[in-house]
């Protein structure tokens, strides 16, 4: 906690008296990483309902929310230790999400809910992945920083075939 504080200019007391614990400190950082993920989650919504190049704004938007401030890592180690009930913002947000996409191929043939569910399963699993492990992955295949949004944008449109 206290080299915590010195990284952010605050007293350690003044740290101590706004989280009390480093457990408290951390479970508010993880509660904010969790809104901000839900919050971009909803802004691909956003730009679903709204934006005809959708595909692609929709890739950047979720890879951009799993990269950003380390909220694929996060997600992580929510998951390997267990504390699922982080995650409620972000089971809502995905909801919306699901609801927008189907909006949007509401006239496609075949069972659009089972597609959308599909993509969006897909697009999550790009992102976290990329957010994890995607660097060293890329760097060993000699790919650049873009591939695997690029993969996601191409595959994207096959679950709506």
């Amino acid at each position: 906690m206290k080299a915590v504080a010195e990284d952010i200019g605050m007293t350690h007391t003044n740290l101590l008296h706004h989280f009390g614990t480093a457990g408290e400190l951390q479970s508010e950082l993880m509660s904010a990483m969790v809104r901000d993920l839900a919050a971009a989650l909803m802004d691909a919504v956003a730009h679903l309902r709204s934006d005809e190049a959708a595909p692609r704004a929709l890739v950047d938007i979720v890879f951009d929310a799993f990269d950003k401030g380390g909220a694929g890592t996060l997600a992580a180690w929510i998951s390997l230790s267990g504390y699922f009930e982080y995650l409620e913002p972000v089971r809502v947000a995905v909801a919306e999400l699901v609801r927008a996409i189907e909006a949007k191929f509401v006239h496609e043939r075949g069972d659009p809910h089972m597609g959308v569910t599909s993509a969006v399963l897909f697009i999550a699993l790009m992102a976290f992945g990329d957010s994890v492990i995607g660097e060293p992955l890329k760097d060993m295949l000699e790919r650049e920083r873009a591939a695997s949004r690029k993969v996601a944008v191409f595959l994207l449109p096959k679950f709506f075939l």
